[in-house]
């Protein structure tokens, strides 16, 4: 596996219309033999369930189909099951097919914990630019991986039928059996394809979500999920307030201060720019605190260390820097 890349962007920003519509298939009934028969979807991987992570990169679209037994989930989905349980991943996408509408469906396995939307809107953004009938990802050692995958709904649908025309039955058959008969267009995506299928898998996957420079991404991407949270911020800013806050004011002050950030953001309108604006007051008032601290910003403004000024500047107005006015200069909170 090559090196892991944060589950924001691991393809890149994908041209076309990520608000095209499409619906999700999710193959989730599978026997998980290779990890002793253990509910795989449910494993957790950096505090979520595999299934969870994979429904969390699929959030966009219109209709997602679980074929799989109902378990809770952090999102709603429609559930389905193949006829009979355990009758391989033809007959599961048979089934959730059924219940989807949309002229597009990505296809998903549910034990992809490095899957991102941004993969799932770059194989539909290379689907629609293209006529091929899906486009795939494909692995580390270059290899197809038809579970991470947008397909063409009518195509699919026509190869079920043929496949079930000429078998008389979709059970036990193997996925090659109708992918090698579409016309595909690949993509390589050797993190995002990267799947969980033994206990080692599982250790990979656990550790290098943990790896810094990567662990901040997973734990907000866990965090959003968690509480229903779909919304992109500069973390940095964040990062930033929360460290002013803590050299300029007390340590306590940084967790308090991005709650109440937070708080104020949602109450302005929650979208990242209410964030923003909620993040930049705070951190002017940071600053504005910390210079009060510093004899020599003191010293300069007023004259003499530790006295306020009673004079106003030449031009008449107030000596005291605005609330909302961020100072030109800030203490040095490194």
């Amino acid at each position: 596996m090559t090196e892991y890349q944060p589950p924001g962007d691991p393809l890149g920003d994908p041209p076309g219309d990520p608000d095209a519509a499409y619906d999700a298939v999710v193959l989730a009934g599978g026997a998980a033999r290779r990890l002793g028969g253990v509910d795989k979807p449910g494993v957790r991987v950096g505090g979520r369930a595999l299934l969870d992570r994979v429904l969390a990169a699929c959030a966009g679209a219109r209709t997602t189909v679980v074929v799989a037994g109902p378990r809770p989930t952090a999102r709603p989905v429609v559930w389905a099951r193949e006829d009979p349980p355990g009758g391989g991943p033809l007959a599961a996408l048979d089934a959730g097919l059924r219940h989807t509408t949309a002229g597009r469906v990505v296809l998903l396995s549910a034990d992809l914990p490095f899957l991102g939307r941004p993969t799932v809107e770059a194989l539909l953004a290379s689907l629609r630019r293209g006529t091929a009938d899906g486009v795939l990802l494909t692995d580390s050692d270059g290899r197809d991986q038809p579970l991470v995958a947008a397909y063409r709904t009518a195509s699919l649908r026509r190869g079920l039928t043929a496949l079930t025309d000429r078998h008389g039955d979709l059970a036990g058959l193997p996925l090659r059996r109708l992918t090698g008969a579409l016309d595909l267009t690949r993509l390589a995506g050797p993190v995002a394809s990267f799947d969980c299928d033994t206990w080692d898998d599982i250790a990979t996957a656990r550790a290098r979500i943990r790896e810094h420079g990567h662990v901040l991404d997973e734990w907000i991407s866990a965090v959003k999920d968690e509480l229903g949270i779909d919304l992109d911020v500069d973390t940095g800013v964040l990062l930033d307030l929360a460290r002013d806050a803590a050299h300029g004011v007390a340590r306590p002050a940084a967790p308090l201060t991005t709650f109440l950030v937070g708080y104020a953001a949602a109450r302005a309108g929650g979208d990242p720019d209410a964030v923003a604006e909620a993040a930049r007051k705070a951190a002017a008032l940071a600053a504005r605190w910390a210079d009060e601290d510093d004899p020599a910003v003191t010293s300069t403004a007023t004259g003499r260390p530790g006295a306020p000024s009673t004079a106003g500047p030449a031009d008449g107005t107030s000596g005291d820097v605005t609330p909302d006015a961020t100072p030109g200069t800030r203490p040095d909170a490194g």
